[in-house]
């Protein structure tokens, strides 16, 4: 009766050498193949380095126009750009500006990497219900693996450093990206498809002119998904390196600093609300822009 009790499983020594032929076939990949795979993503870390050293060194005071004329670009709205100012005054009086820059610049180049990546596997799933049914799985297992088990292999291959660190956050952070450029393509009016071929507009055509525009929206929410899920990643890549926010939090855990882990969560709470304000109200501009050519 003990297999009643016991649930049957594999062999105590089977299971060990499986682990251990899994184990040793990644470290061989990993001493062959490494050094190969980590220069392929020098440019990776040229671009992130440049992007921090930009908003590190630059004068606050240019910093926060800029911040301050994108908010106003895609919210037109007077309470977000106030919002966004009082919210990088506050990160500045309290001593977290630098912090704060090299996690933007890394949600910068997180979101770049995304939007570049996953708008053309979007489009492909859109295009293809088989290629839908192939990725549909894999961004299922993307979204609810453990954000730490993506570390795993980033590190043993890439070590310690930024790199490792946002090839995890863009890992992490891509799935909403790839799903809402399928989705948004795949809503667009079938009429508005018909006229464009009875305008003999090519497949090419049809994507740039009519779908893309279309569902902009949607790819805009994509956008933001990504950069929340991004910012949420921060804290757990600050344990292999990434430099920003994450990092005094991580040390306020590690020694029990309250003042430090509050101050510098709420300001990754601001940030996010930020991202989160200006990008939404950039959508429903968009939104509201497609309804009124509908209309």
């Amino acid at each position: 009766m003990e297999w009643f009790y016991k649930f049957p499983h594999m062999d105590d020594d089977a299971l060990r050498n499986l682990k251990k032929a899994i184990d040793d076939g990644f470290r061989s990949f990993t001493r062959a193949y490494g050094e190969g795979i980590e220069n392929m993503f020098s440019p990776l870390q040229h671009f992130l380095m440049a992007a921090e050293r930009f908003m590190t060194q630059t004068p606050w005071p240019i910093i926060t126009l800029m911040i301050l004329a994108i908010a106003w670009a895609g919210s037109r709205s007077v309470k977000v750009v106030l919002g966004c100012l009082l919210t990088l005054l506050a990160i500045g009086y309290l001593d977290m500006w630098d912090d704060t820059m090299r996690t933007i610049s890394m949600i910068l180049v997180c979101t770049i990497l995304s939007i570049a990546i996953g708008i053309p596997i979007g489009i492909l799933m859109s295009r293809s219900d088989r290629v839908q049914r192939v990725v549909n799985p894999l961004l299922d297992v993307m979204q609810t693996m453990p954000s730490f088990v993506y570390l795993i292999p980033v590190v043993m291959l890439l070590g310690i450093g930024r790199v490792p660190g946002l090839i995890a956050v863009v890992i992490y952070a891509i799935p909403p990206m790839i799903r809402l450029t399928n989705l948004g393509i795949r809503l667009v009016d079938k009429d508005v498809l018909e006229a464009a071929d009875a305008f003999g507009s090519s497949s090419w055509q049809k994507l740039r002119n009519v779908q893309l525009p279309l569902a902009l929206p949607t790819i805009m929410a994509g956008i933001n998904q990504t950069i929340m899920m991004a910012l949420a990643m921060v804290v757990i890549a600050s344990m292999i390196g990434v430099q920003g926010l994450g990092q005094p939090v991580l040390k306020a855990i590690a020694n029990q600093y309250f003042t430090l882990g509050i101050f510098n969560g709420l300001a990754i709470v601001g940030i996010a609300i930020i991202f989160d304000r200006v990008s939404q109200a950039y959508g429903h501009r968009l939104q509201k822009h497609r309804e009124v050519v509908h209309g």
